[in-house]
């Protein structure tokens, strides 16, 4: 389903030497900043490489990950902060403010940035894997797989490290609970979006396709509504997908329940529920045009072009029609004034954050050699400006 999600851009970076030329007073020492330095450049290069895969993602992840918590987990059995946290300046701009950059000379900062580029570069791989023709059933479970992993990720960063932060996230940035919240459940309602094509496909009961959706529909009610109190200027668009999308899995939901309420000859209850369809299937088609007119952060997805979009009008009709002739013929029961309440909930298939941590520390960073960083000698300040500032393989802040 090519276009068919909404992506944000790449979070971008200001290079990083490392060069803690003085402090660094031991080959050891001084191995692990060349080994940060490469493995940091060697991850940014994943982001925008098109043949890198899931596994090719975490051998740079774990790579670059085992060695910065050098920087960060105390190393000599006290509770104190690592004391070469705070040694090196990371700047980095977030996904909705442009070439805006933040900066904090924190290594815990730089962990969550990171960490926080590698869930949305899951979420990419996963709409760029769910574009390819003809996706067989192996794709589609990584395609899935990929969405969950990316929510995990951001949870974890979420719930163990953002907390960790000296300096507050900055409001509307990434680093925001509303910004990170709204990724989180974007991520599980994709995830779900793939359970229900295949529940679909599978010809499942229509019963739990139309409480996935309606679960769907409701997480992409809470991201909008988690966006509501942002500046529109950077949110707009994207509110405008997570609102097509609501509106598109409310209909499917309906079209899905009243299919169920005819199985049990409720026919004019089906009628009316089909109708609040139809009703929600229309706004869906509007929104997708307002989406697209609509400026703002991010790639612009074409759901309406798609067949899986296309097909449920064609549900809704053929389903709507045939309920409307055979109460004509054989029910004859009134039309209901009011469309039915969803109270669905699905008893499977619910797509929940996949658990993540972060690799154990580098076998490099022992406590001898953090012995040996001598901060009473002062660092090389490394000379870098915003012009400098970019991701490996993009222009100056890329997407």
């Amino acid at each position: 389903m090519t276009h068919w999600f909404h992506r944000n851009p790449l979070k971008a970076t200001a290079p990083v030497s490392f060069n803690f030329y003085g402090v660094a007073a031991s080959p050891a020492a001084n191995k692990i900043c060349n080994d940060l330095r490469a493995a940091r450049a060697r991850l940014l290069e994943m982001f925008t490489d098109v043949t890198c895969n899931p596994d090719m993602m975490k051998n740079a992840t774990d790579a670059y990950f085992s060695l910065l918590q050098g920087f960060i987990v105390s190393l000599d059995d006290t509770t104190k902060e690592n004391k070469l946290r705070f040694i090196q300046n990371f700047r980095w701009t977030d996904t909705l403010h442009g070439n805006i950059p933040s900066a904090q000379q924190d290594a815990v900062f730089e962990l969550i940035s990171m960490g926080f580029n590698v869930g949305i570069w899951y979420t990419k791989y996963a709409s760029r894997l769910s574009g390819k023709e003809d996706i067989t059933e192996t794709e589609a479970k990584e395609v899935h797989r990929s969405l969950k992993i990316a929510s995990g990720i951001l949870k974890h960063l979420q719930d163990a490290y953002i907390p960790r932060l000296i300096t507050p996230a900055e409001k509307g940035r990434d680093l925001d609970p509303r910004v990170i919240d709204t990724y989180i459940v974007q991520s599980q309602a994709e995830a779900q979006e793939v359970t229900i094509a295949r529940a679909i496909e599978l010809k499942h009961s229509d019963s739990l396709i139309a409480a996935l959706a309606f679960e769907t529909a409701n997480f992409y009610q809470k991201a909008d509504h988690t966006l509501n109190t942002l500046e529109p200027d950077q949110t707009n668009k994207w509110r405008k997908y997570l609102q097509l999308k609501q509106f598109f899995y409310m209909a499917y939901a309906f079209c899905y329940h009243g299919r169920t309420l005819l199985a049990s000859d409720k026919c004019g209850e089906a009628i009316r529920s089909l109708q609040e369809a139809e009703r929600y299937y229309a706004k869906a088609e509007s929104l997708c045009k307002e989406y697209r007119q609509t400026k703002g952060p991010g790639s612009t997805a074409k759901p309406s072009e798609q067949l899986f979009f296309k097909k449920l009008g064609s549900c809704i009709k053929t389903t709507l029609e045939k309920c409307q002739r055979e109460n004509g013929f054989i029910y004859f029961q009134k039309v209901p004034a009011e469309p039915p309440q969803l109270e669905l909930k699905a008893s499977y298939g619910l797509a929940e954050p996949a658990a993540f941590e972060f690799p154990p520390l580098s076998s490099q960073c022992t406590p001898e050699v953090y012995a040996t960083f001598d901060l009473t000698r002062g660092a090389k300040d490394d000379k870098v400006f915003i012009s400098s500032c970019c991701v490996a393989g993009t222009s100056c802040w890329g997407s």
